[in-house]
C-alpha cells in the first residue's frame, strides 16, 4: 500500500489538463474500513494537501458525526477522490474530475483494502461510476433510494455549503439518510 499510495502521489499521467499542476490527494491505509469516494480536490485542499480540508469537509464530518481526529485515521476511512487533483474552473464552479483517475488507480486501491465494510459515494461521478446502471436518473433519485445500495454503498449529496438549497428542498435527507448513515458508521468503528 505504501508504494501504491507514493506512485499515486507521484502521478502526472493528466498534468498537461490541470492549471495549477498534479498535487494528487488520497488516504488509505490496509486496515481502513470506510471508503469515502468524493469528486476531487478544491482549491484549499490542493493548497493543503489535505483531504476534505475546507468547509465541505466540515460538512462531510457533521454529517458522519465523528471528530477529525477520527476522519483522518486512515485505520478508519479511506478518502480516494474520483480525481485525485484540483481540475480547475468552469462558469458556475469547478470542472468535472479528471477521468484518468479512476481507472488508473481506484482498482489497485482497492486491491489493498481488504477490511472495507461500506463506500460512502459523495455526488453524481462516484455514484456513476460505481452504481454504474443501478444509479437513477439523477443524484436525488439515486441518494433517496440509498436502501437499494446498502450495504456495500450508501450514497450521498456533495456536502458542499452551495447545497443549502439541495438540503432544504430534500427535507427527506436529514430525517431519513443521516441517521442511517450515523449508525453504520458508529457501528463500524
Amino acid at each position: 500500500m505504501k508504494d501504491l499510495l507514493e506512485n499515486i502521489k507521484q502521478c502526472t499521467i493528466c498534468e498537461n489538463h490541470l492549471a495549477l499542476g498534479p498535487r494528487p490527494v488520497v488516504s488509505a491505509h490496509p486496515d481502513s474500513k470506510i471508503v469515502i469516494i468524493g469528486q476531487a480536490p478544491g482549491t484549499k485542499v490542493h493548497a493543503s494537501g489535505i483531504p476534505w480540508d475546507d468547509a465541505s469537509g466540515k460538512q462531510l464530518r457533521n454529517w458522519l458525526d465523528v471528530t477529525v481526529e477520527e476522519f483522518y485515521d486512515e485505520t478508519k476511512f479511506a478518502i480516494i477522490p474520483m480525481g485525485f487533483c484540483y481540475p480547475g474552473k468552469e462558469k458556475t464552479g469547478d470542472l468535472p474530475p479528471r477521468p484518468e483517475c479512476a481507472p488508473q488507480w481506484h482498482k489497485p486501491l482497492f486491491d489493498e483494502l481488504k477490511n472495507i465494510e461500506q463506500v460512502i459515494l459523495i455526488g453524481m461521478y462516484a455514484q456513476n461510476y460505481y452504481l454504474g446502471k443501478k444509479a437513477k436518473n439523477t443524484l436525488t433519485e439515486t441518494v433517496r433510494n440509498y436502501n437499494e445500495y446498502l450495504p456495500r454503498y450508501l450514497p450521498l449529496p456533495h456536502p458542499s455549503p452551495r447545497n443549502r438549497f439541495w438540503l432544504t428542498n430534500n427535507p427527506w435527507f436529514m430525517d431519513e439518510v443521516l441517521p442511517e448513515l450515523r449508525k453504520n458508521v458508529k457501528s463500524i468503528l
